[in-house]
């Protein structure tokens, strides 16, 4: 076969279709060249070594140099001329040569380079190969320390070669466990064919790692264990099916565990045949299970993203069940009432606490957005709620959430428990501050597990007639300022304030390119894309938390993948839709105020914005910035407003109500940092065009 042809159809098709880097797998130069001529954005080249030397024409000579003609990444095998590394200071040996190589004569830097140290079979029970597993771990973190900038690469399941399939998936799994923890940056591997640690048997895990570390002992061969305990195995489709030979109860609760759907409706038949009511099931087996799911996400053991899917588990199960529960069964263990407050329309926290608190056997009657404070006491009214939960993410939303503890009071409704949560808040000003305003319990919600434990306990109260007098009532000592951010001057200038700061007023005024407001529609998604916050992404929008020895840079590659499907899959549903209207005003500054003027003339005041002044010294304020009205100058400001369009949020709601809560997080977080990121893309635009 002609491979350069070959090649280039190949190149050709996949270079306009793939969003991640291409690895290009060949022995010959003419054919990788094929590849790279085609591929515009970075690849990776497979691969290089020493075992042939590094004459000119040799392959590390020609790879070498495509590799610094086009700017591809290289990997390089840790081989020289007398063979395959097998321990590590002859792996760290190799690499070495090749990163002195690499960099010194054909000039490419240590980060084009990913090593890879070699995982050699630990199943052949020869003694020269007992020691590999440790030899190529060693090699991994010798690698990582004494080449600085280099990224580590591993083909990982060779370590398993010769052992029945099952037996591979947790060797593989608890072998790639470990040289992450010496340092690996990237393995070549089946994504589907590794179990999270914690979905693998304690036993097994234990004999695997015996296997690594070559503990043997007088009477006990790991390798003999491992294949005695996966003789007849074979590989299931899911990390619950792996337990059949369990008792059905705890089969269920570990499907919760896992979030692992496939198979649930059998083993809950199974459970009803066998005698168990759905309440018990429900109360006794699924609810265990997510307990331990709360556990593990208070402990930082399990993310975000995976206790929702967990969730999904647990409204699947029960939704299978409900025909089977009496209707006297389906009260829930209480019933809470949730509302984002009057005038905030942020509703993602608020949702995951319905999740939460719905998915634990709370009835949860979600008012939605910009909930006023009759709608929230007609609603605890008429479901006779056990607690009220308000929520929201604007700092007023604190003053509407005080304003609604008074009413409640006001109206003798103090007798129902309050949960608060939010951004804005925090613990100190709900238990201190809040607490000496309402008269009933109050709580501060912190996350959503917070909140479930704050209604057990309420429960477990109402349910004995137990007396806790200070739960939810007692009013914290924290030694914090006094003012909070909600208590702000009135505006009422203090001794000394002036009526403008000292702020240079003979900077040259620009000159807007128009007068007047436009429209910017169809703006380049990926554009945008670029001014993503990572931070605030990941981690606040969809709670994913950096794993143990885990870096910033690390952690964000790893859920860079994440982003990259997400985004992806909204482009190609067409669901986001930037716009921005955006324009360049005249304005003038009087005191406190930002005048905005209907037209150039500057005869006609349009609207104003006043802005706080600071009580101290150097005691400035916005309109400071503008040129003065008594001035006679003329200046400009600039506004602009932003979205992404109706269709993200109509596609969130969709995922919301149809129980596909990890989607949901998932589409809901980029939609609002897309937003965020649009604000920042065509602010660095007004910039330029002034």
């Amino acid at each position: 076969a002609d491979g350069v042809s070959d090649m280039t159809e190949v190149a050709s098709r996949l270079c306009t279709q793939s969003s991640v880097p291409l690895m290009v797998d060949s022995t010959e130069g003419p054919v990788v060249r094929a590849a790279l001529e085609w591929i515009g954005g970075r690849p990776i080249l497979n691969s290089v070594n020493l075992e042939e030397g590094d004459e000119p024409g040799t392959r590390l000579d020609v790879f070498l140099r495509l590799a610094r003609e086009f700017g591809a990444a290289v990997v390089c095998t840790c081989i020289d001329e007398e063979g395959q590394a097998r321990t590590a200071e002859w792996k760290l040996r190799a690499a070495r040569n090749i990163r002195d190589i690499a960099v010194g004569r054909y000039g490419l830097a240590p980060e084009d380079l990913l090593f890879d140290p070699l995982a050699l079979p630990l199943s052949t029970g020869m003694e020269e190969s007992r020691q590999d597993g440790i030899e190529t771990i060693e090699g991994i973190r010798r690698i990582k320390a004494e080449l600085p900038g280099v990224s580590t690469i591993l083909g990982l399941s060779n370590v398993s070669f010769g052992l029945n399939p099952a037996a591979r998936q947790v060797l593989n799994s608890v072998f790639l466990h470990e040289c992450v923890e010496a340092g690996l940056d990237s393995a070549i591997v089946h994504a589907s064919k590794i179990l999270p640690l914690s979905r693998i048997d304690e036993r097994a895990r234990e004999v695997c790692l015996d296997l690594v570390y070559d503990r043997r002992s007088d009477g006990y061969d790991p390798l003999q264990e491992l294949l005695a305990l996966f003789e007849g195995a074979t590989v299931s489709a899911g990390a619950a099916d792996e337990h059949l030979d369990w008792p059905v109860d705890r089969r269920l609760a570990q499907r919760i565990i896992d979030g692992n759907r496939n198979g649930l409706e059998a083993d809950l038949t199974e459970a009803l045949d066998s005698g168990m009511e759905a309440l018990a099931i429900v109360n006794d087996t699924l609810l265990e299970g997510m307990k331990v799911v709360g556990e593990r996400f208070a402990s930082g053991e399990m993310q975000l993203p995976f206790v929702l899917q967990s969730a999904e588990t647990m409204k699947a199960a029960v939704a299978f069940l409900e025909p089977h529960m009496e209707k006297s069964d389906q009260g829930g263990k209480g019933t809470v009432v949730l509302a984002t407050v009057k005038g905030d329309v942020h509703d993602i926290g608020k949702n995951l606490v319905d999740i939460i608190l719905t998915n634990n056997g709370y009835e949860v009657v979600n008012l939605g957005i910009k909930v006023g404070i009759n709608e929230l006491i007609a609603a605890a009214e008429e479901h006779r709620a056990h607690a009220i939960g308000m929520s929201g993410l604007l700092v007023k939303s604190t003053l509407i959430m005080r304003e609604n503890l008074v009413e409640l009071n006001d109206r003798s409704l103090s007798d129902i428990p309050v949960l608060l949560g939010g951004a804005a808040l925090t613990r100190t000003y709900v238990e201190r501050d809040l607490r000496s305003v309402y008269e009933g319990r109050l709580f501060y919600g912190r996350d959503d597990f917070e909140g479930l434990r704050t209604m057990d306990r309420l429960v477990e109260l109402k349910r004995t007639g137990e007396d806790d007098p200070a739960f939810g009532r007692e009013i914290s000592e924290r030694n914090v300022p006094r003012r909070s951010r909600l208590d702000e001057p009135d505006g009422t200038p203090v001794e000394g304030q002036p009526r403008r700061a000292d702020v240079a007023a003979d900077n040259p005024l620009f000159t807007p390119p128009f007068v007047g407001s436009r429209v910017a529609v169809g703006i380049p998604i990926d554009e945008i894309a670029e001014y993503l916050n990572l931070t605030a992404l990941f981690r606040n929008q969809w709670g994913f938390r950096p794993e143990d020895g885990e870096n910033d840079a690390e952690f964000k590659d790893r859920v860079r993948a994440t982003l990259r499907e997400q985004l992806g899959k909204a482009k190609e549903a067409d669901l986001l839709v930037p716009s921005v209207a955006y324009g360049h005003f005249a304005a003038n500054a009087e005191g406190n105020d930002l005048v905005i003027w209907k037209d150039e003339s500057r005869s006609s005041e349009w609207m104003r914005f006043t802005f706080p002044r600071q009580r101290k010294e150097p005691w400035l304020c916005i309109s400071d910035f503008f040129r003065s009205a008594d001035s006679g100058e003329g200046d400009y400001a600039s506004f602009m407003l932003v979205t992404m369009g109706n269709r993200v949020s109509e596609r969130t709601a969709e995922l919301f109500a149809a129980n596909e809560y990890q989607d949901y997080l998932f589409l809901h977080g980029l939609g609002v940092e897309m937003a965020e990121a649009l604000a920042e893309y065509w602010h660095r635009r007004i910039r330029e065009e002034l």
